[in-house]
């Protein structure tokens, strides 16, 4: 919206045409979301307090989390507020990647609003049931599948793109459909797995999404995309603005979120971060090293899978509690060191995701 501002002013005064460079775009985006959040922030958790949205806590978890019962939670809104507002001022609202993008947060955003809705002001402890909460994600999730591959202009646009390797790179064809649906809804749901401590998703969100906004860049930019020989993927710089937006939004929420937290994301926020980066690395094709600079989520993840799977098939625990953060906790770890530790096994892993650029 901005942007086609400053391409008229910039006919009368050349100064505007700063802002048709995407860095200075994306540097914009950034402060616009970070302003936003710490500009509404204090207002929504008076707000949350006095509606009385607060978070309630597991009886059967540890024992230290009770003191948190009533935390205003659903605070994810204020997060999602932010990306967009941010991402629609400073966006090119021509590039079909900035509105696909919007799309599949604003619809995974609505799918945890109501289950957040439905468990801290209706009391409903059960909240959106799973098949309907599964079933909104798949919508979600298999439209912008759909849309991405039948608007498909290139065939590196339908590539899986292997790592640390110069000339592996599969054509999927019809299976890209299944494996962004996977990376989609299977990354939503990993940072909703992930948001269990304060602050320990979202800062790992706002690293990724960072990373992510470099990928988009280089993908976008011919003469880099050819030097790293990586997919040229027209238009995909764009998503340096949203992911930047992310980037903005999470550390204004993050500034309310640290230990001890003032406001929880709730559903509203996991879900549709764990989907906007999901939608982000599928355009630039970068859905494995999502799974390396995601890591954390991947251990939440699969700490619980296994979990059900051992206590279902031999009745017994593999975790004293699951997802896997909360067995450190119940080992005596204190919840500021568990979350700083995850924190820097995140900075590493985001770190070896950028090294595969070059390590090619």
């Amino acid at each position: 919206m901005l942007l086609w501002l400053a391409e008229y002013l910039s006919q009368y005064y050349s100064a505007f045409s700063v802002f048709q460079y995407l860095t200075m775009r994306g540097i914009m985006g950034v402060l616009t979301s970070l302003f936003i959040a710490m500009a509404i922030g204090p207002y929504m958790i008076k707000h949350l307090k006095t509606k009385q949205i607060g978070q309630s806590i597991r009886e059967d978890g540890p024992q230290s989390h009770l003191v948190k019962e009533g935390t205003p939670t659903m605070g994810g809104a204020l997060i999602l507020l932010a990306i967009l507002i941010s991402a629609l001022l400073w966006g090119d609202l021509t590039n079909r990647y900035i509105w696909v993008t919007i799309a599949v947060t604003a619809v995974f955003g609505a799918v945890g609003w109501v289950d957040d809705y439905r468990k801290v002001v209706e009391k409903n402890s059960r909240g959106l049931i799973a098949r309907w909460k599964y079933f909104w994600q798949s919508v979600g999730g298999l439209g912008a599948a759909l849309f991405l591959y039948y608007s498909a202009q290139t065939p590196q646009e339908l590539e899986l793109i292997v790592p640390f390797f110069k000339t592996i790179g599969i054509n999927l064809g019809v299976f890209y459909i299944l494996l962004t649906y996977f990376v989609i809804v299977g990354t939503s749901n990993a940072v909703n797995l992930t948001d269990g401590l304060d602050g320990l998703a979202i800062l790992p969100t706002v690293l990724i999404a960072g990373a992510l906004a470099v990928f988009a860049y280089l993908t976008g930019n011919s003469v880099f995309s050819e030097y790293l020989n990586i997919p040229y993927i027209r238009g995909a710089g764009e998503l340096v603005v949203f992911c930047a937006a992310i980037v903005g939004a999470g550390m204004g929420f993050l500034w309310f979120n640290t230990y001890p937290a003032q406001v929880f994301m709730g559903d509203v926020g996991a879900l549709a971060l764990g989907a906007a980066l999901g939608v982000v690395a599928v355009i630039v094709r970068q859905e494995l090293v999502l799974l390396i600079m995601g890591g954390v989520f991947v251990m939440e993840t699969v700490s619980v899978i296994i979990q059900v799977a051992s206590f279902k098939l031999t009745g017994k625990r593999v975790f004293r509690m699951a997802p896997i953060h909360h067995h450190f906790e119940l080992k005596g770890w204190p919840e500021p060191r568990i979350i700083v530790r995850f924190w820097i096994i995140t900075v590493v892993l985001v770190l070896i995701g950028l090294a595969t650029l070059k390590l090619r």
